[in-house]
Parts: structure tokens; C-alpha cells; sequence
């Protein structure tokens, strides 16, 4: 927890620095998430399965010297996860939630009067809320939770970058989509469902509606 409020304060702090003297909006944005994990190492990189999550994002929008540039620093609930295992015997989905911290910078591209397609990127930081395992087969289907940085579960803390587009209309109704590169390795000592040497890293497709004043 006093790493996420360093986060936000530091986040304030950037903010007020950039949009000094310029007027700010903010928006909410929800949708779909279809997280996976991500393997690599020196011999193999392979991907998981996706799974299906959901995201919910408050953002403000502060322009930077232009209409067409501006930083979007955000709060997002995130669920992110994989599809493990998916045989004949069942399968084993791991799902996690993370309160993420992102700061993107957008360049928005004016389209007359009907709104502004945009892309952005930037950085973020999460912090693990809760997780659990879920295992389902012919015999029927059992879930489990799990506490991070607990007796060497998955790590709490992930940084990595998001990649966002979309287009928001003149009304502020806005069509997102977009993408997360998690950069940590976020296996834990234990490692009883990652045993190999490979790195864990976290990516997520995103895609959904939000509103923007």
C-alpha cells in the first residue's frame, strides 16, 4: 500500500507539471481483457492461452502545449491471468487482479467534426489485489486463492508499458482498444506452477467503450 500512494503522488506531482496553465478533462473507460502469460528464456519462448477478464479505467487528460498532445495518467482496475492447461483431462485458468497505475502519452489526430482518432503509450506500474486458480473437468470443478508475495506465490509488484488507440467522437463516447507488455518476472521462489527457467511476464489485449468531458 505505500508503494501505491508514492505512485500516486508522484503521478500528481507529474501532472501538475506538465498541464500547468492548461485546462484538463477526464474520462472513464471498461471493457474486455483477454490476458496470457508470456514465457522466455535462453532455449524456448512460448505463450499460454488466453483467458477472458475485464478492466475498468479512470483517467484524467492533460494537454501538453497543444490540443493534439497530452498525458492521460490513470488508476485501472485490471484483470489479467491465463489459460493454462486445456486437454482432454480439463483445465486449469490462474486468474489475478491487479490496481494499476498507467501514464500514457497520446497524440490525438483531428477527423473534422465527428472526433480524433488517437495512440499513445507509456509506462505503468500494478499491484497484485488478489488471485486464484481455478480448475475445471469432467469430474467437475474446484477454485482456489492465493495471496501474492505469500509463501512464494506470484510477485505483487509488475511494471511494464501499454500500447492504446481508438477513437473518441464529438460527444465524448470513445471506442479503446489496446495492449500490455508486462516487464517483470513475476514468478516467486515457489514456483509450483512455473517450473522452469523461463521469465513469466504478463500481456494483455484490451478492447472496450469509455467517456470522456
Amino acid at each position: 500500500m505505500k508503494k501505491l500512494v508514492l505512485a500516486i503522488v508522484a503521478l500528481g506531482v507529474s501532472v501538475g507539471a506538465f498541464a500547468q496553465g492548461q485546462p484538463m478533462g477526464f474520462g472513464i473507460k471498461a471493457g474486455v481483457n483477454f490476458p496470457k502469460y508470456n514465457f522466455s528464456g535462453d532455449n524456448a519462448a512460448y505463450q499460454t492461452n488466453s483467458s477472458t477478464n475485464f478492466h475498468v479505467t479512470a483517467f484524467l487528460d492533460a494537454p501538453i502545449a497543444t490540443d493534439w498532445f497530452s498525458i492521460q495518467p490513470g488508476v485501472s482496475l485490471q484483470g489479467k491471468g491465463a489459460e493454462l492447461i486445456d486437454n482432454e483431462f480439463g483445465s486449469f485458468t490462474q486468474n489475478t487482479m491487479w490496481l494499476e497505475v498507467p501514464v500514457n502519452f497520446v497524440a490525438k489526430f483531428p477527423v473534422q467534426n465527428a472526433g480524433n482518432f488517437f495512440l499513445g503509450a507509456g509506462p505503468y506500474v500494478a499491484f497484485g489485489l488478489s488471485g486464484k486458480n481455478k480448475y475445471d473437468s469432467d469430474w467437475g470443478s474446484t477454485e482456489t486463492e492465493f495471496e501474492f508475495d505469500k509463501e512464494g506465490t506470484l510477485k505483487g509488484t509488475d511494471f511494464g508499458l501499454n500500447f492504446i488507440g481508438g477513437f473518441q467522437f464529438a460527444n465524448g463516447l470513445m471506442v479503446h482498444g489496446g495492449y500490455g507488455m508486462g516487464i517483470t518476472d513475476l514468478r516467486g521462489s515457489n514456483n509450483n506452477y512455473f517450473t522452469g527457467d523461463e521469465k513469466l511476464t504478463n500481456r494483455v489485449w484490451t478492447v472496450g467503450l469509455g467517456f470522456a468531458l
